[in-house]
């Protein structure tokens, strides 16, 4: 319903737009901005792309290396903090993990792929409590588990400290200090993050 509206929303916006451009004449101008604006896009699609693909690399090198197995080891007692109900060393723990460090990092794209793992871990660890009463709450299917929600919203709030995707689109477009949005973004997700935590622990069992 909400993907749907957006479309409306954009097309009623475009069309609006081109028709009050043919009735004052100004259908050049919507044709350059057009054509500007594919051009831009595919500049700042190139330059993400490199961005993306060194840090979804430099991931996948730490994941090798045990880097990520050590950092799960250390946020473990916040992730029991966090998922009560989540089996010690169930793979979810793993992917949560993942996604966290690389949100902290201001990685957003390559924490999708860890959070969408999760995602299923979690469905597969819901299926199995609806199967052979495992410990925890159980929900109906086709209902997200206090898992699968406190993992969104902390995914959604994430702290981080080094907000790459907001830096490489300040730099695109030519600020003079990109790097200046650190101490704003630092602050910021740092507040979000911790009503998101009071959130879920607030609502857990509801």
């Amino acid at each position: 319903m909400g993907v749907s509206m957006l479309n409306y929303l954009w097309a009623g916006m475009i069309i609006i737009g081109i028709i009050y451009a043919a009735f004052t004449g100004r259908m050049p101008d919507i044709t350059n901005a057009a054509i500007d604006s594919s051009k831009e896009a595919i500049s700042l699609c190139i330059t993400m792309m490199g961005i993306m693909s060194f840090w979804v690399g430099l991931m996948e090198i730490a994941d090798k290396a045990g880097f990520i197995k050590n950092i799960s080891l250390k946020l473990h007692p916040f992730i029991r903090f966090l998922f009560p109900d989540l089996p010690s060393g169930h793979p979810a723990e793993k992917h949560i993990t993942t996604n966290m460090i690389a949100n902290i990092l201001g990685l957003g794209w390559a924490a999708t792929p860890a959070g969408l793992k999760a995602m299923e871990e979690l469905e597969h660890l819901e299926e199995e409590r609806r199967q052979s009463h495992l410990p925890g709450p159980v929900r109906k299917k086709g209902i997200a588990s206090n898992e699968m929600c406190t993992f969104l919203i902390i995914n959604i709030s994430s702290l981080q400290l080094i907000p790459v995707n907001v830096i490489t689109f300040r730099s695109q477009y030519g600020s003079v200090n990109p790097a200046a949005i650190v101490g704003a973004g630092i602050i910021a997700t740092f507040v979000s993050t911790l009503a998101a935590i009071i959130y879920c622990k607030l609502f857990d069992h509801t």
